[in-house]
């Protein structure tokens, strides 16, 4: 038995190895404009077509060096982040500008709890630029999260703050003279 599995595995040893003894040519990848490889030297196709996919009747955005950009500030995307940096984040997208926090319920105050989503609407540095929802929930008699009402005016203080912020970042940029 032990002698007929090293005579079946010679065997398949030997089959495998006459399987390379072909000659072949082998061709390199050659580089072309944009970094990709191709065997001939030529742009690849794609499935998407020559302007690559977009969604919704989008146009890709490209920046100088023929990537594609964030489609937001990044003045407001840092300062929205900083502003909102003493709270859990539960996602953060710096390409469609959209932060979302998880709730979080402060030291002093243990009976409510707060939640923020943060929308970056445009690429330049205006005060329409940025987009604050605020939640709240407080705890009832049973011990669960109900939603409350916000302050109208709490989430234009947020936005206030981060704009501010902003603008700080923007100047902090401005090489002196």
């Amino acid at each position: 038995m032990k002698t007929a599995k090293i005579i079946l595995s010679l065997s398949a040893c030997a089959f495998i190895s006459a399987c390379s003894s072909g000659d072949v040519e082998y061709t390199y990848p050659e580089k072309y404009g944009d970094g990709k490889y191709t065997s001939s030297g030529e742009k690849p196709d794609s499935i998407f077509g020559e302007d690559g996919l977009t969604l919704f009747g989008g146009v890709a955005k490209q920046d100088e060096t023929g990537g594609t950009s964030i489609g937001v500030n990044s003045f407001l995307w840092r300062a929205a982040l900083d502003t909102l940096s003493f709270l859990p984040l539960s996602s953060a997208d710096p390409f469609g500008g959209v932060i979302i926090t998880d709730w979080y319920t402060p030291p002093d105050i243990t009976n409510e709890r707060f939640k923020i989503n943060a929308f970056i609407m445009t690429k330049a540095l205006r005060s329409d630029g940025i987009k604050v929802s605020v939640f709240k929930q407080v705890k009832n008699e049973q011990g669960d999260w109900v939603d409350a009402d916000v302050p109208a005016q709490m989430a234009t203080k947020l936005e206030d703050a981060i704009l501010t912020r902003a603008r700080q970042l923007r100047i902090a940029q401005i090489p002196s003279k």
